[in-house]
């Protein structure tokens, strides 16, 4: 058994003194013993710092922590209860001052730790306990919270019967379970700043996050969203803050704070050195999850170009480990730093990248060009990430490409033919799915995959009508399509996954405002046939009438217009082929060009 904590100037008198706290019991059922809390108040005079202990339900001593003038590290415990239950432990701590009034950081811990409950006792400069803080997490589940109770003293405390709240708390929750679970995967800690927007909107960017975080495989132990008029342009939230989360860190174990805005260079550093664990932003997870779900050529390239874009003004100098390589005989003066050497590299390799994806945009071209050749008009299935669209593209196509309840489940493009029931025929193109806050440098690196919608003749637009954020959702991908140059291309709105929908009036409201659209449910395959005829309506409207003679020997063309355009006479005379069809524009171009218009 340790102390652990902030030690510096704790003279050897004083750290006997602590390290005896490991043998003072309590007697069961007390939150804590009356002989342990004066002498733990006693240390914290002379050496005014906050002095913790942790017991478990015997009353045993189980940790002693030391830490500063206002704030002490609270140890992570080992075990664990499930989502509702408690740990089998408790903190007790001491608060310099008098005043026993539990902080915001002390109730955040008792919500992540799962504490049986949390202490404070107020130091008086006599070294007595004044007031005293107590919580306990709600034992009602209809109204989850904390029960937080400031005491008057040591002697209302003993007539807290500890055992039997913490028994009514843990009722039907006994399943004991250890953090083994989840000691392979990274802990991470979610933060939102709100400004000017409402509440809400934040709270719902915040739980994509979420989702976005357990996407990249990283288990989420909390949220907090912070108010400020504008962001600070240090820490971006602040030195308060950072300092609560500092706390929550070292108490949780987390591994990596995420922000749900693009930070700047300077406040990720600044953030790291004080919070003392890897910091990256929204941008830099959907990095992440792109270079996890890249399976192309393409798409790696592009990912790996998207990073080191985003990487390159976030470098830094780190001391001694960027000193000078040169110096010595021939190679006088500072020579070239480690830093230097990193920032050419870099760059060296995005001009590679861009390069190499030129001609890949190259080969893309070639590859478009034989599908131009068919004369098929394109359609491109655009929307927000995890609204359907591979699924539906599977129950159009029959194509084989991946569906999983996931953000970004699929990135690189898959282009189809789909058959209408009269024989003609389009190309169906999925494409990589929008977000709230997309960065522009990853629209940029991906600009070659979305050139599939900016060619398209038709979009449609997936939207997940079973979401509560449709509008929302539906917003986000018409700016950018907006930003894409393409805003104005003709769309059909598809309300997808009308089978998870429980109120009707809803989709009659999405179809209202997204007119012209169709409710389907792709997974189960209902409502697409008024798609195919809406989308054969929409690419077919601006069908003309056409009377041609074709020439035998061009009899060809009499296939194109059975798949592109929609025969009305086909009549075999001994010069040629009369028919009259309507056709649309393009089409018509081509049948024009040598023909004999009778």
């Amino acid at each position: 058994m340790k102390v652990s904590g902030n030690l510096k100037g704790i003279s050897q008198v004083m750290m006997d003194r602590l390290n005896h706290l490991y043998e003072l019991p309590v007697e069961r059922g007390l939150v804590v013993d009356e002989v342990l809390a004066l002498e733990m108040a006693a240390i914290t005079r002379i050496t005014r710092k906050e002095i913790a202990v942790y017991l478990d339900r015997h009353g045993k001593v189980l940790h002693v922590a030391i830490g500063n003038d206002d704030t002490v590290p609270l140890e992570e415990i080992s075990l664990r209860r499930s989502e509702k239950g408690l740990s089998g432990v408790r903190c007790v701590h001491t608060h310099p001052g008098g005043d026993g009034q539990l902080s915001s950081v002390d109730l955040a811990a008792l919500e992540m730790m799962h504490f049986d409950c949390m202490a404070a006792l107020g130091v008086l400069e006599d070294g007595t306990v004044g007031t005293v803080g107590i919580a306990f997490k709600s034992s009602d589940p209809d109204h989850a919270g904390i029960l937080h109770r400031v005491l008057p003293g040591l002697n209302a405390l003993k007539e807290i019967d500890f055992l039997a709240i913490v028994a009514e708390i843990d009722k039907g929750t006994d399943q004991l379970h250890t953090v083994e679970k989840i000691k392979n995967r990274e802990k991470a800690f979610l933060v939102a700043l709100q400004r000017d927007a409402l509440l809400e909107n934040v709270e719902e960017s915040l739980n994509e996050l979420e989702q976005l975080v357990e996407t990249a495989g990283v288990f989420v132990v909390g949220k907090d969203i912070q108010k400020r008029s504008r962001p600070d342009a240090a820490t971006y939230i602040g030195q308060g803050k950072v300092r609560d989360i500092q706390l929550l860190a070292q108490a949780e174990g987390i591994d990596v704070v995420i922000f749900d805005d693009e930070l700047s260079p300077a406040q990720q550093r600044n953030l790291e050195n004080l919070i003392g664990v890897k910091i990256i932003d929204r941008s830099m997870l959907i990095l992440d999850i792109f270079a996890q779900r890249a399976w192309s050529n393409e798409g790696k390239l592009q990912v790996e170009l998207a990073q080191l874009k985003y990487l390159l003004p976030r470098l830094m100098g780190q001391g001694t480990v960027l000193s000078r390589l040169g110096g010595g005989i021939a190679t006088r003066g500072p020579g070239e730093t480690k830093l230097e050497v990193d920032r050419r590299r870099i760059r060296k390799r995005i001009t590679d990248l861009e390069q190499r994806l030129e001609m890949v945009k190259k080969s893309r071209a070639l590859h478009r060009k034989r599908w131009a050749a068919m004369e098929l008009p394109v359609v491109a299935l655009v929307g927000y990430t995890n609204a359907g669209k591979s699924t539906l593209m599977q129950a159009l196509t029959g194509a084989q490409v991946l569906i999983e309840d996931k953000l970004f489940a699929t990135l690189d493009s898959t282009t189809r033919k789909v058959d209408f029931s009269d024989g003609r025929s389009f190309l169906l193109t999925d494409t990589v799915g929008f977000i709230r806050k997309l960065p522009h440098h990853l629209i940029a690196a991906f600009r070659g995959t979305l050139e599939e919608t900016v060619e398209a003749d038709l979009l449609l637009h997936v939207l997940d009508g079973s979401s509560e954020q449709a509008e929302e959702q539906g917003d986000t991908v018409h700016r950018v399509l907006k930003d894409l140059g393409i805003g104005d291309k003709p769309i059909i709105t598809v309300i997808n996954k009308a089978d998870l929908v429980t109120y009707e009036g809803t989709i009659k409201r999405l179809l209202h405002q997204y007119e012209p659209a169709v409710a389907v449910s792709a997974r189960k395959k209902t409502g697409l046939e008024a798609l195919l005829k809406m989308i054969e309506e929409t690419l077919h409207q601006d069908l003309v009438l056409v009377q041609m003679m074709i020439p035998f020997h061009k009899a060809s063309l009499v296939a194109e217009i059975h798949s592109q355009g929609k025969m009305i006479k086909e009549e075999y005379l001994p010069e040629g082929i009369n028919i009259e069809a309507y056709v649309d524009q393009r089409l018509k171009s081509i049948l024009e060009r040598g023909l004999v218009t009778p």
